[in-house]
């Protein structure tokens, strides 16, 4: 039996679980397209379950789990009581209301795993917001500005798939009437609001790797690498999946260019991390 060097130190098991969730969560996604009825809802429910693993488990192993469980209180709290009185209300989002018995459990009309929804789809966003903006404001408008660029593919193809419908479906961006105007800006707002509490939270679990820009860290820290390949493949695979394989094109167009506002951005700081490394 070859026996391992004892100058190579073995990753602890908590710094490989973010990796090995992010992979099984862009197999999942894989497999959405190919999936319908019954079978496509359990893997929606498993790609939630999934991004919001990933998300956790990344806090988890790089900030500790004091870190982890506040981001998840602030988010999906905020996410599920948002829903929840959205679809009680129609504020903020405007009136629409969830499909009935097929994402699994609901409260007040909302199923649970749509608060994990929010903690997995906005983690990464937030992580890369934290390395392009300088300034704590910029971080939470980058983090408003890129929730709506990641609902613009979201809501489409949840809607399309019939998992929740708007009362207004004729005042929506071209090509896509059926999501009213008023849902961007609830989130928008809501995403907002997320972000100053966040940063308040930053505060009290201090981390340089989220809180400096990528001009400044040198090269691609693996440390960052999963939130930021999340990211990347939420906005270039979502983009290539809707144009190609859902039938989507207006949300391919519409999502890739408001995601593009935080990945152009990171691409750029990836490459000049790369060049200096290089030289």
């Amino acid at each position: 039996m070859t026996s391992i060097p004892r100058h190579v130190v073995r990753p602890p098991v908590r710094a490989v679980v973010p990796f090995v969730c992010a992979a099984l969560l862009i197999l999942a996604q894989i497999a959405y397209p190919l999936t319908s009825g019954a079978a496509r809802d359990r893997v929606t429910v498993l790609v939630v379950l999934l991004s919001a693993g990933t998300a956790l488990a990344h806090a988890r192993a790089t900030r500790g789990v004091r870190y982890a469980v506040g981001f998840a209180v602030i988010v999906s709290g905020l996410g599920l009581l948002a829903e929840i009185v959205g679809t009680a209300t129609d504020m903020p989002f405007g009136c629409y209301a969830y499909a009935v018995d097929r994402l699994g459990p609901a409260l007040g009309g909302v199923p649970l795993v749509v608060p994990l929804a929010w903690t997995g789809g906005l983690y990464p966003v937030w992580v890369v917001a934290g390395l392009i903006a300088r300034r704590v404001p910029s971080r939470i408008g980058l983090l408003a500005v890129g929730a709506v660029g990641w609902d613009l593919f979201l809501d489409p193809q949840m809607v399309a798939d019939g998992q929740w419908i708007w009362c207004d479906t004729d005042s929506g961006l071209p090509g896509l009437p059926e999501i009213p105007y008023t849902n961007y800006l609830g989130w928008f707002a809501v995403a907002l609001l997320m972000g100053a509490l966040l940063a308040v939270w930053e505060r009290a679990a201090p981390d340089a790797t989220t809180s400096v820009g990528l001009d400044r860290i040198g090269p691609f820290p693996a440390r960052i690498a999963v939130p930021v390949a999340v990211f990347l493949w939420t906005w270039l695979g979502s983009t290539l999946a809707h144009a190609v394989f859902l039938g989507l094109p207006f949300s391919a167009c519409y999502g890739g260019v408001g995601l593009s506002i935080l990945g152009i951005p990171l691409l750029r700081g990836l490459v000049a991390g790369t060049a200096r490394q290089d030289g």
